[in-house]
């Protein structure tokens, strides 16, 4: 492509990272270009400098200066995805029909590939989830790298576009299972405050971090978004550490990681945003409960209810557990059969 030009991010293409948007626009652009390209400033947003992590909102005009109009090579199947690693991506399958696949992503495995990622990731594992269709199926959301579960893909683009749709206008809900240091008091509420990056980039990923604004001072922080958590208790050990239920009513950047620790509760295992072990903020005690609890984090996107996109029959979908959380369920002798399935409910 030869010339500047100014794209406007549509409503189709949702919020994402700038450099997903610049692969799907542009599929042969390497992630090294785009990285570049955003050191350099040769792309841009709305006129200011980027990093190819940051988000882009429909309507935001995005710089594109010329690139390479070569597409790049095609690979075959079994050059990108070897045969355990599609095993393991088609044994996450939870449900699958011709318009939809939902999967129980596995902890520890990224949803799609970024600045660290490495190639092996959700979205690069998708050749082996096409089940005999042309195309790959698509992500219409994501889930942090160590959180585990429901994870929805489209088979079509307009497939995608309506779940996009749903998901912006939060016509889903979300239930995720966490386990947090300490007990909360209220057992039972909401979390309000808002969220904005931190600042710095350093490389233990602090220009990732988000931080907590009061909802009173929000006005003062003009790049901080609203964000808001329901949080349930569904069981708890002494005043150690609970069981939550959390339910994102918005969907933002570490929402509920950063949400509780704001509440002094941080979820067990969150290196970034738990502390440590001697920290007491609130009557929490930090991320680091001792032996393997610590080593993974505690936080599982349990439930996810939306309206099929063609049949508009309301479907739910549970992941169960992973390993890890299963192993420190059963230590803490709490079965998943004597807790609600939607403590929620009678709130709606």
């Amino acid at each position: 492509m030869s010339g500047v030009k100014l794209l406007t991010v549509s409503e189709d293409e949702g919020e994402q990272r700038l450099d997903k948007w610049f692969k799907r626009r542009f599929p042969q652009l390497t992630q090294g270009h785009v990285e570049k390209m955003c050191r350099t400033g040769q792309i841009r947003v709305d006129g200011a400098r980027v990093k190819a992590a940051d988000r882009v909102a429909p309507g935001q005009s995005i710089r594109v200066p010329p690139l390479p109009d070569t597409e790049a090579p095609s690979r075959p199947l079994e050059g990108r995805v070897n045969a355990a690693d599609a095993k393991m991506i088609q044994n996450a399958v939870l449900w699958k029909d011709e318009h939809i696949i939902i999967l129980n992503k596995p902890a520890g495995l990224p949803s799609q590939g970024g600045s660290g990622q490495g190639e092996r990731h959700v979205d690069g594992l998708t050749e082996a989830l096409k089940f005999g269709y042309k195309d790959r199926p698509k992500l219409v959301h994501r889930l942090d790298k160590d959180t585990s579960g429901v994870l929805m893909l489209a088979r079509t683009d307009r497939v995608a576009r309506a779940l996009s749709e749903a998901l912006r206008h939060r016509n889903t809900r979300k239930i995720y299972w966490a386990l947090v240091a300490g007990v909360p008091h209220p057992r039972q509420g909401s979390i309000k405050y808002g969220l904005m990056k931190a600042p710095g980039h350093g490389r233990g990923g602090e220009g990732e971090k988000m931080i907590c604004v009061h909802p009173a001072k929000m006005a003062d922080f003009p790049d901080a978004k609203r964000a808001h958590t329901d949080y349930f208790t569904l069981w708890f050990l002494g005043t150690r550490m609970s069981w939550m239920a959390l339910e994102p009513v918005t969907g933002r950047t570490h929402q509920l990681r950063a949400h509780m620790a704001e509440l002094g509760h941080p979820i067990i295992g969150d290196g970034k945003y738990g502390g440590s072990a001697q920290e007491n903020a609130g009557d929490g005690w930090g991320a680091q409960a001792g032996g393997e609890m610590s080593k993974k984090m505690h936080l599982h996107a349990r439930s996810l209810s939306v309206e099929h996109p063609i049949t508009k029959e309301l479907m739910t979908f549970t992941a169960p557990l992973p390993e890890h959380m299963e192993r420190t369920w059963k230590l803490l002798d709490w079965k998943e059969k004597d807790v609600p399935a939607d403590p929620f409910e009678s709130l709606r």
